[in-house]
């Protein structure tokens, strides 16, 4: 259903009686799907690049807060918001759910033509149980907390409590079943994540007396079976640990990956997936869009050198987040929860930021960026033309009292780029590339050519202050054997061939343009010392001899081969 169908039906029908009055789509509900080596996200039958801001944690709590929060987000050029729902606020009794919060929020999601991706903050929040129900803080007995090795009880659910993980499955199934009913035919709501930044908090692993019976009991059978039948497959760093402890198929955890704090984490991942896998469960069988889970980049514990790495910035050198869904411990989360989609890191990093995108791009699991902040428009280009991301998501978009522009330049591309980029994910014809203040030159594959990709300084205008350093970034679409599309920020790039023939290659014709409804509208041509008279394209962001109105970024070139 196109998003001003949307637009009428929310306008024209109450929220509870969508499902009867709306419109069947025939191309089903939200879902993934393959595309050669990429996963696309599928919404109303169409490849859908899902750019995104989230709110801060408790915005979506109030519809008349959010009544000055979307303007802004309309502003912000995002199609997607991400917005929490509180455990507390839907079932403040037990039992008894309340949904007339989120109604409001679905409903001023369609009226300003945005989709939603909700966060359920369940069980956990940023590792924590602080949007757990009242009634179920007040009662440890029933719901048991964490514990220390000096048996002090941490405000963190228990993930080795079935009676935790029940209640939890119970309301979140409950508001999977009202999505369903109120959003089924219109698709507002296209992805759901599970919890948020979940992990053991100050230790290594959970010591109550629940915790130390499993720690010292068998690793389960789920776990080892799905080892055995991946072997040659598994993250290398993992792997590397099961190896280092003889590659055993049963006995207990220490047994089977060795005594260190990297076992501490594969125990806690396995835990934490098998929570969350059963949460998932409990919710697509009530309404199967896809589901993700997020991780807290970076921790102090990695399975990879198994030992403390020393304080992160701003921690106390602490073990944070132990058995969230690090890139390390995916094999763990796949074998635990596989109704979870998309094992989602938390971006804020900068200079480990491609780092992080390579690292949760391996073994099939699609990219999707939740939260990060900064050099938004140069990870934009990189993130959807490099890995072919699900989505990427400014984290606290509507704090600002004005959208960022970069972020609104990125979004803009892409947005024109997106029936091109769609076309051509997973199929070898689309890179991109990103540059930090020092990087050196890069080269990549495209179609038939090796392009080598330098960064250029921005250009200003005379007396004016230079920009700070950050990101640049490219990306590069092969629609023909000699015809591409590109756009960046403060690139030069030469070509090569690679494939037999003549072995030089020199630009032919090269115009600035827009994308419009899927159109290419060509603007002026550019040629001579824009080319470096044919040997090099040249990508700005900020040009200072063109019309600011006028200057949109992309632009389609032709290459010839001579000899």
């Amino acid at each position: 259903m196109k998003l001003r169908t949307i637009f009428f039906a929310a306008l024209m029908c109450p929220l509870g009686l969508a499902a009867g009055g709306g419109q069947t789509n025939a191309s089903g509900i939200p879902h993934l799907r393959k595309q050669g080596t990429a996963t696309q996200l599928i919404v109303d039958g169409q490849p859908f690049l899902a750019l995104c801001g989230e709110l801060s944690n408790s915005s979506a709590t109030s519809v008349e807060y959010m009544k000055l929060v979307w303007p802004r987000l309309v502003a912000a050029k995002v199609n997607t918001v991400l917005a929490g729902v509180s455990w507390n606020q839907i079932e403040p009794q037990p039992g008894k759910f309340e949904f007339s919060v989120l109604d409001g929020v679905i409903q001023g999601a369609r009226i300003h033509h945005l989709r939603l991706m909700l966060l359920w903050f369940g069980t956990w929040k940023n590792g924590f149980s602080s949007y757990a129900p009242d009634w179920v803080k007040k009662d440890s007995e029933r719901f048991p907390r964490a514990q220390t090795p000096a048996g002090d009880t941490i405000e963190l659910l228990s993930v080795f409590s079935d009676a935790n993980r029940d209640a939890d499955a119970r309301a979140f199934a409950a508001l999977m079943r009202h999505i369903k009913v109120v959003d089924g035919q219109q698709h507002t709501v296209i992805m759901i994540q599970v919890e948020n930044e979940v992990g053991m908090q100050s230790d290594t692993r959970d010591r109550s007396p629940a915790a130390d019976r499993a720690y010292a009991a068998p690793v389960p059978k789920e776990l080892m079976d799905y080892l055995q039948q991946h072997k040659d497959t598994l993250i290398p760093e993992f792997r590397q640990v099961w190896e280092a402890a003889g590659f055993k198929t049963s006995g207990a955890w220490e047994e089977v990956f060795g005594k260190s704090a990297a076992t501490d984490e594969v125990f806690m991942a396995w835990h934490y997936a098998r929570y969350i896998g059963r949460v998932a469960e409990a919710g697509k069988a009530e309404y199967p869009i896809p589901m993700n889970v997020n991780a807290a980049l970076p921790r102090t514990y990695s399975i990879a050198d198994e030992a403390r790495k020393g304080p992160e910035p701003g921690r106390t050198g602490k073990p944070f987040a132990i058995g969230g869904p690090m890139d390390d411990v995916m094999d763990v989360w796949r074998a635990g929860a596989p109704r979870i989609d998309i094992l989602s890191p938390d971006g804020y990093s900068d200079k480990d930021f491609v780092a992080w995108c390579a690292k949760y791009s391996r073994s099939g699991n699609p990219l999707f960026i939740p939260e990060t902040r900064n050099n938004m428009e140069a990870k934009a280009i990189y993130v959807f033309g490099r890995h072919a991301a699900v989505g990427l998501s400014l984290m606290g978009v509507e704090r600002a009292p004005a959208p960022d522009p970069e972020m609104v330049r990125g979004f803009e591309l892409i947005a024109q780029l997106a029936p091109l980029i769609a076309k051509h994910q997973g199929d070898g014809t689309m890179s991109a590339v990103l540059f930090g203040a020092d990087d050196p030159p890069q080269k990549i594959q495209v179609g038939n050519y090796t392009l080598e990709v330098a960064r250029m300084r921005p250009r200003v205008a005379p007396g004016a202050p230079a920009p700070p350093p950050g990101f640049t970034a490219a990306i590069f679409i092969a629609t023909g054997p000699d015809e591409f599309y590109a756009a960046g920020t403060d690139v030069s790039v030469t070509f090569s061939p690679n494939t037999p023939g003549p072995e030089h290659a020199g630009l032919g014709t090269v115009e600035e343009g827009t994308f419009i409804d899927g159109r290419w509208i060509p603007s002026r041509q550019i040629a001579g010392d824009e080319t470096g008279e044919g040997q090099n394209l040249s990508l700005r962001s900020h040009p200072i001899d063109r019309i600011p109105d006028h200057y949109v970024g992309i632009q389609r070139f032709t290459l010839y081969r001579y000899r």
